[in-house]
């Protein structure tokens, strides 16, 4: 499983997407998440504005991403 490293408290969930490489661009983690495409903890989360804490697993396409702090 890879991380990504956050500097603050949370980081919204299609930032965290676009951080981590998943999609190339805001507009695609947007319409990524929308569709359902987009597990938070096992959940599928349609909120790109979710908030994303440390310790939280955001899957794609078959990836898992942990956000680390």
């Amino acid at each position: 499983m890879e991380t990504i490293k956050i500097r603050d408290d949370f980081i919204k969930l299609g930032q965290a997407v676009k951080l981590a490489g998943l999609v190339q661009s805001g507009v695609e983690a947007k319409i990524e998440i929308q569709e359902g495409f987009v597990k938070v903890n096992g959940e599928v989360e349609l909120q790109r504005g979710k908030k994303i804490y440390p310790g939280d697993v955001i899957e794609y396409d078959g990836q898992q991403i942990r956000v680390e702090n």
